[in-house]
């Protein structure tokens, strides 16, 4: 499914609601990552119900243990397409004897794709339609090509956020928080993308004072991230060779090590009273 305006043209799929491209007309230039599975076979996923890992693979709630792989199962299920125009779409999975099975919570979660401009944004809708509260999290993984060309590298690239950010990221162990944190990476907003720069995993901080980071080579400007509001956010690629890089929002995290499994006590869980509704929305600026 095609959605485009003047300047840009997106494609989605169906499973998983996933954006599969965004391309600048005027250059024919593909932003998003093509799922070279080599290194990486997804896009731009969903993460839902939990952002990360659980410890064990498992949680408890109300006496009961479930299990649940990393970033849960949105982002594998089939959703259904409830409106489309030239530039919005709007998808909707709901909860399923599927679901209920591994997350005792009924839902419905819609993801809607906007144009506007040279810019996509992608919005989240979480509602409540059980009769008791509900407990989850959500975020975004999408993964950008890096380099940009053919003929660039992986490492000509830096992440620029726009506060002079001095964070230190939270470091992961099997994807599990280890307790451990490194001040050395985050200097003065800016992040050069070496090729060592995510062999200890994801790089994770914490309610950062930026909204916005952009993907910068030399002196070009390829595009501005947008994640105003967002508690968390992670930055990631696969290996030393991947030529990509995700900028990921989210709203939840993964354990800690020393997570005793209670779902209620998840560190950046959120909650949702019945009938109520958990609205967030990220946005991609070409530049």
């Amino acid at each position: 499914m095609v959605l485009q305006n003047e300047f840009i043209k997106a494609t989605v799929q169906k499973k998983g609601a996933e954006l599969v491209s965004l391309i600048l007309k005027e250059t024919g230039q593909e932003y998003i990552w093509q799922a070279d599975p080599a290194h990486w076979a997804r896009h731009t996923p969903v993460l839902f119900p939990f952002v990360g890992r659980l410890k064990n693979d498992e949680y408890h709630f109300e006496g009961k243990k479930y299990s649940m792989g990393q970033h849960g199962f949105a982002r594998d299920m089939e959703f259904e397409v409830e409106s489309q125009s030239e530039n919005n779409i709007s998808f909707l999975l709901t909860s399923s004897e599927e679901t209920l099975r591994k997350y005792p919570f009924q839902f419905e979660l819609r993801i809607v794709y906007t144009l506007e401009g040279k810019s996509i944004q992608t919005q989240y809708h979480v509602k409540n339609t059980g009769r008791h509260g509900m407990y989850f999290s959500i975020g975004g993984h999408p993964a950008f090509k890096c380099a940009m060309t053919l003929a660039g590298k992986r490492s000509d690239y830096q992440l620029r956020f726009n506060k002079p950010e001095d964070a230190a990221i939270h470091l992961l162990e099997d994807g599990i928080f280890s307790g451990e944190t490194d001040n050395s990476i985050l200097k003065k907003g800016i992040i050069p993308i070496t090729d060592e720069l995510f062999d200890r995993d994801a790089l994770v901080f914490k309610h950062l004072k930026s909204t916005n980071v952009s993907l910068v080579s030399m002196d070009k400007t390829w595009l501005k991230f947008h994640f105003q509001g967002f508690p968390y956010l992670g930055i990631w690629s696969k290996n030393q060779v991947s030529r990509f890089v995700c900028i990921e929002p989210w709203f939840g995290i993964a354990d800690h090590k020393d997570h005793d499994g209670d779902l209620a006590k998840k560190e950046g869980i959120m909650s949702l009273d019945s009938d109520k509704s958990f609205n967030c929305d990220y946005r991609i600026e070409i530049e």
